[in-house]
C-alpha cells in the first residue's frame, strides 16, 4: 500500500497543491501534471489507485500537482481568478519542480496528461536551465494545436471549446466546466482564451507577453521524451497533432500509438488511457521499465 501526503507551497495569495505519493523514501522523483479542465486526480486516488499509485509501487517517488485554483489549490477557481497560462508556465511549474529537486536532490521525471504537456514544454522552452533538474519527460494524448477534421472535432472544439465556453465563461467570470459536465475541474477566463487562441492553427507564441516559444524550443537541450496516445482518441489527443506538436517542440521524441492492432489490449481514449484497469499490465509496465532507464 501506498503512502500519500498533502503538501502546499506558497504562491502569492495561493496556496498550490502538491500530492506526495511514495512507498518507500528516496526513490527517483517524479511530478506529474495535469491538463486542462481537470486536476491531478486524473493521476490518482485516495484509495491507491491510477498511474501515480502505481508508479509509486515501482520505487519512484511521486508529486502530483494541482495547478492554481484547481483540485485542493486555494483559493479556488471563480469571477475573481484573473490568472491564465502566463502564470502557470512562469511561476508554478517552476516552483513545484524546484521545490521537489529541493527536497529530493535527484532529477526528476515528468508526466503530463493532454495540455499538462504543453504547458511543462513551455515552461522547458522558455527556461531552459531547469532541463538541467530534469530527467525524462513523457506525455500522454499532448497536443497543442487541434487541426484534424471531423464532426466530433466541430463539436468538441469549434462549437463547445472555442464559442461556447468563453460565452459561458464571460457571463459567469469563468468557465464552471464542473457544473456544465465537460469537466473535472473548472478554468478561468484568461486560461480558456489562452489555450483557445493556441489550439486553433496558430504560431506558439505567448497571449500575454508575446515570447516565440516554437523558436526557443529549437535550441533547448531537451530530456528524453515519450509521447503516447490512445487510438480511440479522435479530437483531443490525434496522432496526427501529437505529432504536429513533437516536430515543433522536440523532435526527437520517442512516439507509440496504443491500439488493439499494435497489440496492446484496448484501443485507449483521451481519458482511460490513465483510468483503465488493463494500463497497469498494458503500457504501464513499459513506461516503467523506459523511465528506469534513464
Amino acid at each position: 500500500m501506498t503512502n500519500q501526503e498533502s503538501l502546499f507551497l506558497s504562491q502569492g495569495e495561493h496556496q498550490l497543491h502538491l500530492r506526495h505519493i511514495w512507498q518507500k523514501k528516496g526513490g527517483t522523483p517524479i511530478f506529474m501534471l495535469h491538463g486542462a479542465i481537470e486536476n491531478g486526480l486524473i493521476f490518482y486516488t485516495k484509495k491507491g489507485k491510477g498511474l501515480a499509485c502505481y508508479l509509486a509501487e515501482q520505487g519512484f517517488d511521486v508529486y502530483v500537482a494541482d495547478l492554481r485554483g484547481r483540485g485542493e489549490s486555494t483559493p479556488r477557481i471563480d469571477e475573481h481568478a484573473v490568472h491564465g497560462q502566463f502564470e502557470a508556465i512562469t511561476e508554478d511549474i517552476p516552483l513545484f519542480i524546484n521545490y521537489i529537486f529541493k527536497v529530493t536532490q535527484q532529477k526528476i521525471n515528468l508526466v503530463a496528461h493532454s495540455w499538462g504537456g504543453v504547458l511543462l514544454a513551455s515552461t522547458l522552452a522558455r527556461f531552459p536551465i531547469i532541463t538541467q533538474r530534469v530527467r525524462s519527460k513523457t506525455c500522454f494524448g499532448t497536443k497543442r494545436m487541434v487541426t484534424v477534421k471531423s464532426l466530433e472535432k466541430m463539436f468538441k472544439v469549434n462549437i463547445v471549446w472555442n464559442n461556447l465556453a468563453p460565452k459561458l465563461a464571460k457571463k459567469k467570470g469563468f468557465l464552471d466546466a464542473k457544473k456544465h459536465g465537460i469537466g473535472s475541474d473548472n478554468e478561468t477566463a484568461q486560461s480558456l482564451a489562452d489555450s483557445v487562441a493556441w489550439v486553433k492553427k496558430s504560431d506558439w507564441h505567448d497571449t500575454t507577453d508575446g515570447f516565440d516559444y516554437s523558436q526557443a524550443a529549437k535550441s533547448v537541450d531537451w530530456p528524453p521524451t515519450w509521447h503516447f496516445t490512445g487510438s480511440k482518441d479522435k479530437v483531443l489527443g490525434h496522432a496526427s497533432d501529437v505529432n504536429i506538436f513533437i516536430q515543433e517542440s522536440n523532435p526527437k521524441a520517442k512516439f507509440t500509438l496504443l491500439s488493439k492492432s499494435s497489440g496492446n489490449m484496448q484501443n485507449y481514449d483521451h481519458i482511460n488511457i490513465l483510468t483503465h484497469p488493463n494500463a497497469n499490465v498494458d503500457h504501464y509496465p513499459q513506461l516503467v521499465k523506459w523511465l528506469k532507464s534513464h
